[in-house]
Formats: structure tokens, C-alpha cells, sequence
């Protein structure tokens, strides 16, 4: 297999790593849509032909978009896929229908946006249909992300780039982390928020909120996690693909939460959703509109469920609130205060998107409001956790995990302080963190990253 978190990946993309410095640099595309289509093959073989056909509709409606009929016949072949395969299947009660189908929310848009390029005129049509492939089936971003555009992806993937070994270091351990975010934060906090989702009348308001928390920072941990294996793959080739994370629990206000969270599509839908509608440039009723239909699609895309749309709607309508509210003074320091309560609304809200229901979403809440008890750090096993060691590990992930961000959100390159110490003390604390992975990473029973179902 070649999942991501699979060791078949990992040699995957080391035997590609050999090839692509041992390719001419003018066939190097080639090379990548090869290794991108096996890639989709051994993962979606069932949705490899929608993606074929869909890019190639798009690709020969591009070199006629000047025609509007033939733009909105390209957009219709962009979309369709995820229409038909996504929510008309959810609105007939079809089950199983996507088993298989990964990668259907990015290789979608993706066409969609290079289409709206092209009409636009910021960049000329792709005269080669493998080409315009090679780009929509990019295989460190086709099942999660992040969001690539034609004028920033392919450029790279025919410039010269030598081996380099420090570069090549640095995109391990970036890859490195991501492992670490997935195995000991995400797939450990995904035990404890599935028992509490699963029947929430049987906790208590403590085990419910710490569920509720977990979620945020299980989905945090499992898809930046994602992004960080890829982005350090990517780095390893010399490529710079688009930062998807911006330490969110940091942010002072929803609106820079989507400065921060998932970025790649917040700036897609920036471009392609909002700014069409009007943008800022119209009256405050209009902005507001603009906003909430926005996050809606946002919340569409996410899925066809109503928990998805209500969740997306709220987001729209807190970052309308915010907008009429008095601007604070600008500055560098972010008040604790308003970190703390941007970070309650996200995971509130958070709540409801990983509800199976609006019921089950009702059940939760209502459980943390009136299901008594404190039993959160005491009774551990009732969370699914089979020992305190296992909950002192969650804790301590947690912990490691926010206490990279706030270097980070401090400037500080803790890649580049480790890079700097001599080399004995260096590899001391590799060894470390190796040791660390090993102990607190849990191998067995993790499930694929949740954003691959997106």
C-alpha cells in the first residue's frame, strides 16, 4: 500500500527521490505524473478515470474559454464529479458509494481554479493535456491537499534542482513531525473522541468538554500532520508548496483563524467564491452576505451533511459579527483573553462538524450542560484509554505539540537551533526524539487522516 502512513510510502518516495535527481530536468514532469498516477492508482483505482476524463475536459475547454458557453461547459466538467459522486449519492441514501473515491475535493477545484485563470487571462492555456494531468493528479497533494495553482506548481517541476543534502535533512525532519502529530497526538485523541461522540448520555460534562477539545486538536494534529509529511517530501525535491498551517490556536479572532487553518483553501475560496461575489468592495449587507454564502460553500465542499452546512454557516456569520464590532488597536500582542475565546468558539464549532448529526451535536451539548460529574481524569478507562500511562502520553503530545507552536509563533526555527548545536549535542537530542516517537507513537489501530474523506 501507499498510504501515507504506510512504510510503502516512505520507499516510494525515496525511490522517486533517486529518480527525480537523476531525470533531466525536462523530464521531470513526466516523471511526476507517472509517480502520480500510480500513486492515485494503488489509492482510488476506482475514481482514476473520472480524474482522466474530468481534466480532460477541462484542458480542451481552457483553449476555448474565451467562448463563455465553452468556460461554463469546462466548469460543469471541473465540478461535476463532486457533485455526482459526492452529494447526489448522500441526498438518495446510497451507502458505500465513495468507498475508494479519495481526492475528489481537491482534483476538483484545482481544475476549477486553473479554468477561472484562464479565463481571467493570468495565465495562458496548457497546450499539453498530460501536462494540465501532471498538475491535477500531483500526488503529495491530490488526497488532502494543499491547494496547488498552475503558475506556481509546474514552473517548479521543470527548473533544474541539484541533491542537497542539508535541504534534503531539513524536508526529513519536517516529514518526522507530521509522523509524530499523527501517531502520538492524533490517533491517541481519536480513541477518546470517538467513545464520547459515540453516546454522549454516558459521560459526563467534563469527559464531554476534554471530547470536544480533543476533536479540534485531533483534527489539527492528523491534518497538519499530513501536510508537514508532505511539505518535507516536497523539500526533499526542491519544492515549495504552499504552507496549509499557521499555529491556529493562536489565533486572536475568526477571522484569523482562515489566516491560519487550512490556508490554501481559505485563499481558493478568497479568489474563486468570495471576491466574485463582490468581495468587501460593496455595501456591509452585501459584505456580510458574501461572507456567510462563502462559508457555506466552504462547509458544502466539506460535506453534503447538514452539521457540515450549519458549521460553515456560523463561521460565516461570526466573522460578519466580528466585522461590525470597534477595531482593536493594531499590534503585535495577542491578548490571552481573546486567544482563549476564538479558540472556544473553534472548537464549539468544531463540535457540530464532527457530529454524525445535528442530534447527535444537540445530545453533546446538552450533555455538557446538564450530565454531572468530574470524572475526566480519573476514570480514564471509560474514555477508551487502557491505561494512565496512555492518558499521561495524550497529555504530553498535546503539550509538545503546542509548545512547538508557540516557538514557532515566536519566529523562533527550532529546525535551525537543532542544526546549529555540535554535533555531539545534536544528535543526542535525535536520538532523543527518536525514542520519543517510538515510546508515545501509537502504531497499531490508527486510522487514515481524517481530510482524506474530504
Amino acid at each position: 500500500m501507499l498510504a501515507v502512513t504506510s512504510p510503502g510510502f516512505v520507499l516510494f518516495a525515496a525511490v522517486l527521490a533517486g529518480l527525480w535527481f537523476a531525470c533531466p530536468s525536462p523530464r521531470r514532469w513526466q516523471l511526476m505524473l507517472g509517480a502520480s498516477l500510480v500513486f492515485y492508482a494503488v489509492l482510488s483505482w476506482r475514481t482514476l478515470p473520472v480524474l482522466l476524463a474530468s481534466a480532460f475536459l477541462v484542458w480542451w475547454c481552457a483553449r476555448r474559454a474565451a467562448e463563455k458557453g465553452i468556460f461554463y461547459a469546462g466548469l460543469a466538467a471541473a465540478l461535476l464529479p463532486l457533485a455526482l459522486l459526492k452529494y447526489l449519492p448522500v441526498a438518495l441514501g446510497w451507502q458505500g458509494t465513495l468507498a475508494g473515491a479519495l481526492g475528489l475535493g481537491y482534483f476538483t477545484l484545482q481544475l476549477a481554479g486553473y479554468l477561472c485563470d484562464v479565463r481571467r487571462g493570468r495565465i495562458l492555456p496548457e497546450e499539453k493535456y498530460l501536462r494540465l494531468l501532471c498538475y491535477a493528479s500531483f500526488f503529495l497533494s491530490i488526497t488532502q491537499g494543499p491547494f496547488n495553482r498552475y503558475n506556481k506548481l509546474m514552473p517548479q517541476l521543470d527548473r533544474p534542482t541539484k541533491w542537497d543534502t542539508a535541504r534534503a535533512w531539513r524536508g526529513a525532519q519536517r516529514s518526522a513531525w507530521g509522523y509524530f502529530k499523527k501517531f502520538a497526538v492524533a490517533d491517541r485523541a481519536a480513541v477518546v473522541v470517538d467513545a464520547v461522540f459515540t453516546n454522549p448520555a454516558a459521560f459526563d460534562r467534563t469527559q464531554l468538554l476534554l471530547g470536544g477539545v480533543l476533536f479540534t486538536v485531533q483534527l489539527y494534529a492528523d491534518f497538519s500532520g499530513y501536510t508537514d509529511i508532505v511539505l518535507g517530501v516536497g523539500e526533499v525535491l526542491g519544492l515549495e508548496l504552499p504552507e496549509n498551517f499557521r499555529q491556529p490556536f493562536f489565533a486572536d479572532s475568526v477571522k484569523d483563524i482562515w489566516a491560519r487553518w487550512h490556508i490554501s483553501l481559505s485563499q481558493w475560496l478568497r479568489d474563486y467564491v468570495y471576491i466574485p461575489l463582490g468581495g468587501s468592495r460593496c455595501s456591509t449587507a452585501k459584505k456580510d452576505r458574501n461572507l456567510i454564502l462563502t462559508f457555506l460553500v466552504s462547509g458544502l465542499w466539506h460535506g453534503a451533511g447538514l452539521t457540515y452546512l450549519v458549521w460553515g454557516g456560523l463561521h460565516g456569520v461570526c466573522q460578519a459579527v466580528e466585522n461590525h464590532l470597534p477595531h482593536r488597536r493594531s499590534g503585535k500582542r495577542r491578548h490571552a483573553l481573546r486567544v482563549l475565546g476564538t479558540f472556544c468558539i473553534l472548537a464549539g464549532l468544531f463540535m457540530i462538524f464532527r457530529a454524525s448529526s445535528l442530534g447527535n451535536a444537540a445530545a453533546v451539548f446538552k450533555g455538557i450542560l446538564f450530565n454531572g460529574g468530574h470524572a475526566v481524569f480519573s476514570n480514564y478507562w471509560e474514555l477508551g484509554l487502557t491505561s494512565r500511562l496512555e492518558q499521561l502520553m495524550l497529555f504530553a503530545g498535546i503539550a509538545i505539540l503546542l509548545g512547538v507552536d508557540a516557538a514557532h509563533e515566536h519566529g523562533v526555527s527550532l529546525r535551525g537551533k537543532i542544526a546549529a548545536l555540535p554535533t555531539p549535542t545534536r544528535w543526542a537530542v535525535y536520538e532523543v526524539c527518536i525514542f520519543a516517537f517510538l515510546f508515545m507513537g501509537r502504531f497499531l489501530g490508527g486510522g487514515s487522516f481524517l481530510y482524506a474523506r474530504y
